[in-house]
């Protein structure tokens, strides 16, 4: 073994700024050997969905020429962790892994038997967090239990010690990494991952972590001040179009954080106001997402309240699939639908909604929706998604209150007062009376030209209440 090599084991950190792994393998006199193993069963059973892979293939290419640039290069393999993991540390004779802490359950279990794996054959590991701004443990009531309430958590989380400063890139050229280290092609895409259309690009996205900073910029120059009232209109661009960047970690939830604060002339506080406080939050709610999944880590698969086991969910095949392709007859649902299947996103407004509509009105089990964001989603991210999913369906942390069933009209009518959104997803209401935009089937020229409502939106959330009322009963 080499103790001046180090392996650095990229996973959901795919950046050089604020890398706290790369900054300590650095700081120990390390020459450092990138690392990415593309290994589906590590992932399982949340393996990336379709979007993410797409997503993912292309931060990874611009994480090699970044890397390039700086003197090194990315070793991407493809195959079973521990295995290909040993094979380099032979061929580099490294005799340190770092890396940054995965919190997703099962790929956290891995984690422990890779460090063990590691440590019994002399290799040392230093895991160290690069995805949060706090551990989630270090963060809980008097009593030692885990928050299950936002508020009283972020208040928490604000009074703990100072988070610390942001890491700079590194300054100077990263020793080359020897040309006999083999790589493979970067490719994670399966033949039929086909890139949504629009790709990604067309709408805006830019993976890899210069469009990471590129959204940061944009956003806390054009939008922040405004994002109480932006953020909930899908006809804007009013939001911060970071979260798939957070996701993979192209940006550091640290970089994010002193940036935005230094736009406020106090500390942020838990009922601040104006957009940078607003947004600040935002990033609160996804530190209590892992706060959850690390202290709750069945939620995934199973809904934190109890009772819920109980729920009479409905099996519904065919509305199902008309949700899915953005064919329910609403437009505010189908167009967040068809955002999502065309273009790999969707705006977090129309993610609500859509996510009511299918547990409430439809009746259909959260997971369907949870698992159907996920493959679609290239912002897809576990404890988000759990979190956001449990929320709507009223059986998790901090729920939704039972009665809270979105109505797409008068969303619709709210947060897409012209129609703007609707149309650009719904191109065949674009000819319809604008009167009508959120309503087409009182429209008398739609008839036949988009589908006609699919239930009732008075019955359906009466029948939703009546379910959440046999809860009491067991």
């Amino acid at each position: 073994m080499d103790n001046s090599v180090s392996i650095l084991w990229f996973r959901k950190d795919l950046r050089l700024d604020d890398h706290p792994a790369l900054d300590q393998a650095l700081r120990a006199g390390k020459r450092v050997v990138p690392v990415f193993i593309w290994d589906p069963e590590y992932e399982q059973p949340w393996v990336p969905g379709t979007a993410s892979r797409w997503w993912l293939n292309h931060s990874l290419q611009s994480l090699d020429r970044d890397l390039k640039q700086m003197g090194s290069r990315l070793i991407f393999r493809k195959g079973k962790t521990i295995p290909i993991l040993d094979e380099l540390i032979g061929s580099t004779r490294a005799a340190s892994v770092y890396w940054h802490r995965r919190f997703e359950p099962a790929v956290a279990d891995r984690d422990t038997l890779t460090i063990e794996h590691l440590n019994s054959n002399g290799i040392r590991t230093e895991v160290l967090n690069g995805s949060l701004l706090r551990e989630p443990e270090s963060v809980r009531k008097e009593n030692g239990e885990p928050y299950r309430v936002f508020t009283p958590y972020w208040k928490a989380h604000l009074r703990a010690d100072s988070l610390r400063m942001a890491i700079p890139p590194p300054r100077q050229k990263l020793a080359p990494v020897d040309p006999s280290i083999r790589s493979d092609r970067i490719d994670i895409c399966g033949h039929d991952d086909a890139p949504p259309v629009p790709s990604p690009h067309e709408m805006g996205f830019n993976p890899g972590e210069s469009g990471a900073k590129i959204a940061l910029q944009r956003f806390s120059r054009e939008w922040v001040e405004d994002y109480d009232t932006s953020r909930d209109r899908p006809d804007l661009a009013g939001t911060s179009r970071l979260s798939a960047h957070l996701a993979w970690g192209e940006i550091s939830p640290i970089r994010i954080w002193h940036t935005l604060a230094n736009k406020l002339q106090d500390p942020p506080v838990s009922n601040g106001s104006g957009g940078a406080h607003t947004f600040l939050k935002e990033i609160g709610w996804r530190e209590f997402a892992y706060h959850l999944l690390v202290h709750f880590p069945k939620t995934p698969e199973e809904p934190l309240r109890g009772e819920f086991r109980h729920f009479p969910w409905r099996i519904k095949p065919e509305a199902l699939e008309k949700w899915k392709s953005g064919r329910t007859g609403f437009p505010m649902v189908d167009a967040g639908m068809r955002e999502l299947l065309h273009s790999g996103w969707m705006h977090n407004r129309v993610r609500m909604l859509t996510a009511s509509f299918l547990v409430k009105n439809l009746g259909i089990s959260w997971l369907e929706g949870a698992r159907w964001f996920w493959d679609r989603l290239f912002d897809a991210d576990l404890a988000n998604n759990t979190l956001g999913w449990q929320w709507t369906a009223g059986c998790g942390a901090d729920a939704a209150p039972f009665f809270r069933v979105f109505n797409p009209v008068i969303q619709g009518q709210k947060f897409d007062p012209a129609g703007i959104y609707v149309r650009q997803w719904i191109p065949e209401l674009a000819q319809g009376n604008n009167r009508y935009i959120h309503t087409p089937w009182m429209d008398p020229s739609m008839d036949d030209v988009y589908p006609d409502r699919m239930l009732s939106l008075i019955e359906s959330r009466q029948r939703a209440l009546n379910d959440f009322a046999s809860l009491s009963t067991h």
